[in-house]
């Protein structure tokens, strides 16, 4: 009898060490991701080229002194209102994804496959361009100054740092996390470096370009909402933590933890920036300069000027890497849903990283950086950017009434969700008529999936030759790639 109790307990204890085993050698994505990678996620995307491109934009429809800084607060209050609500998402809904899950689980597919097919035709092309850009400018300007720097020399340089992200995020998942918390250091020494001689002037009295602050004679209610869009461009990024859920260690925790920390954070740096930059330079010194920080340093940090801009480059760096780091896994979901083809929804057989969807992204984002041009481009992909948040939030709204007894492991309260999607909705809708150009083009590029998913997801009609062309290329791309479908279920 003795011996037969054992032996089924042994049988056990190498079944369970077999299982084991075998999930540890399975292809699927890791939860590796912990609160000081969260944390760093957040600040390191949120923390990029915006804090110092955006001041011009803001400053350029705001009209004042006074206003642009009521912009900057405002957007760092609204940004966070809507991290709240993704928060209460990423809980509620453990896939990753972001806006794209959330988006399929409260609205439905139609909604959700119009914000990936945007996400992946111009928004995020457009986003890491203007990033990239801003990146280029700044390690090739201090070397021209006074001069302006040659355009085709920026964007060969950015070229090569969207090159280094991609490479970074196709070999390791623990790598490009290591590379976003090492960047995130050096892009809040940089604030720090801008906020306390400016800080410091205005302690000691240099205090004239706040007098009359909110005058202005170019004050515009149609101008404001693209002041807005600048400075909401400067806080994007709090939303990427949603991407990754299901690489994140025990999220109901962290994920909030990580979206209040660092939202605070960063909305008390970028208002004290700014102050920073008024002190040092005029309103009209602002506008003509196109490297904000560059100009700072030049005058409040002579001694070690030549430095900024390499920290600068480095923060644009780090924001670069988180967006490459979150968006492909949205592409992963949507591939995974059947919302994409599938060669997207899978990973590196050996180091784990989804590599298809890494890869999609590089050339999208190479043909719109050699086009763009900074401003447009904010412009461009805040539309629809901010129109799917907003859909996603009033998504999580009706969710609520829908099912009030699904369990919600952190929960915002109602009047902050509503507060958020309303005035996200109100930006979105000014926006077309305060820059019809670029904004009218952003929504007919979204409409123009709608014709897309029904004539190849809600219904195939693409004729049976090309799909057999096209099984034949994905299959080729999957042996050539060495990526397979994910063997464990993450959610």
């Amino acid at each position: 009898m003795g011996v037969s109790k054992r032996a089924p307990a042994t049988d056990n204890v190498s079944d369970e060490g077999s299982k084991k085993n075998m999930k540890d050698d399975a292809v699927h994505l890791r939860r590796r991701i912990g609160l000081l990678p969260s944390i760093s996620f957040i600040i390191g995307t949120v923390v990029g080229s915006g804090i110092f491109i955006a001041p011009k934009g803001v400053l350029m429809n705001s009209g004042s002194v006074g206003l642009s800084l009521l912009v900057w607060a405002l957007c760092g209050v609204l940004s966070t209102f809507g991290a709240l609500c993704y928060a209460e998402l990423g809980t509620t809904f453990t896939k990753s994804g972001g806006h794209y899950t959330y988006l399929l689980e409260t609205l439905g597919p139609l909604p959700a496959f119009l914000r990936l097919w945007t996400e992946f035709i111009f928004i995020r092309p457009a986003v890491a361009s203007y990033v990239s850009l801003a990146f280029g400018r700044y390690v090739v300007e201090p070397f021209f100054l006074p001069c302006a720097a040659p355009t085709a020399l920026v964007k060969i340089v950015s070229v090569l740092g969207v090159t280094f992200v991609v490479a970074v995020n196709c070999w390791s998942v623990t790598l490009a996390a290591r590379t976003q918390i090492s960047l995130t250091f050096v892009k809040m020494f940089a604030l720090i470096l801008i906020i306390i001689p400016g800080i410091m002037a205005l302690a000691n009295g240099k205090t004239e370009n706040f007098q009359n602050a909110f005058e202005s004679d170019s004050l515009s209610l149609t101008k404001l909402p693209l002041a807005f869009y600048s400075g909401l461009y400067a806080y994007g990024g709090w939303f990427y933590l949603n991407f990754i859920t299901e690489e994140v260690i025990n999220p109901n925790r962290t994920i909030p933890l990580a979206i209040i920390f660092s939202m605070v954070t960063v909305t008390v740096c970028y208002v004290l920036v700014n102050v920073a930059y008024y002190t040092m330079m005029t309103a009209d010194e602002l506008l003509i300069s196109d490297a904000v920080a560059v100009t700072f340093a030049g005058r409040a940090l002579q001694g070690i000027a030549p430095a900024i801009p390499i920290l600068v480059a480095l923060s644009c760096l780090g924001a670069l890497n988180g967006g490459f780091f979150g968006s492909p896994r949205m592409l992963f979901v949507g591939a995974r849903e059947g919302h994409f083809p599938v060669i997207f929804s899978m990973i590196h057989i050996r180091r784990q990283t989804p590599l298809p969807a890494v890869l999609f992204l590089y050339p999208l984002v190479i043909v719109m950086l050699v086009r763009g041009e900074i401003f447009q481009l904010i412009n461009f992909a805040s539309f629809s950017r901010w129109l799917f948040i907003a859909m996603a939030t009033l998504g999580m709204i009706i969710h609520r009434y829908r099912f009030p007894e699904h369990l919600r492991p952190f929960k915002v309260p109602l009047a902050v969700a509503v507060v958020f999607t309303i005035v996200c909705f109100f930006i979105v809708g000014l926006s077309l008529y305060s820059d019809p150009w670029n904004t009218g083009g952003s929504c007919a590029l979204t409409l123009s999936g709608i014709p897309v998913y029904y004539l190849t997801v809600k219904k195939s009609y693409i004729p049976k030759r090309w799909e057999k062309s096209f099984n034949y290329f994905s299959q080729q791309m999957q042996i050539l790639l060495e990526v397979a479908q994910q063997e464990v279920q993450t959610y």
